[in-house]
């Protein structure tokens, strides 16, 4: 079986202490969920879950459409007192890690040094963004449909 991993995670420091998402899938399928927010006394979230092997396979077909193992990071914005992303993946024998500031819109992203390779960064953001909160939410139902 080829090498397989990603993490992302998006956070910073502020009024409310160290307010973050993570998440990562593992190799065994094991998707790692956490949510930290101090607002109003909020209490961290962590959830886990193991995914078959066609939800892994669905994610490296986003992952390898998306082409984001062809970019590189040194010309977009460093992380700064707004916050920061780091992306990681590991794809057979190939390993990108990528590190920049929060992305408040496509605006930041057109202002940039780079913005054809932060524009593949954002969408690959919001799509496994969308895939794991949709995971999750199926997962932990907490009310009865």
């Amino acid at each position: 079986m080829d090498d397989f991993y990603v993490r992302y995670y998006i956070g910073h420091r502020g009024k409310f202490g160290h307010e973050f998402l993570e998440f990562e899938f593992r190799p065994d399928g094991l998707l790692r969920y956490a949510n930290n927010s101090n607002y109003k006394n909020d209490v961290m979230i962590r959830k886990e879950v193991y995914c078959s092997a066609l939800v892994l396979q669905e994610l490296k077909r986003i992952i390898q459409e998306s082409e984001i193992m062809k970019e590189d990071d040194k010309n977009w914005p460093e992380p700064d007192r707004v916050g920061r992303q780091e992306l990681e993946v590991v794809l057979g024998n190939e390993h990108i890690s990528f590190t920049t500031t929060k992305l408040g819109s496509l605006l930041d992203v057109q202002d940039s040094q780079d913005p054809d390779g932060l524009r593949i960064f954002y969408y690959l953001v919001q799509d496994l963004k969308s895939l794991v909160f949709s995971l999750i939410s199926l997962h932990f139902k907490i009310k009865p449909i």
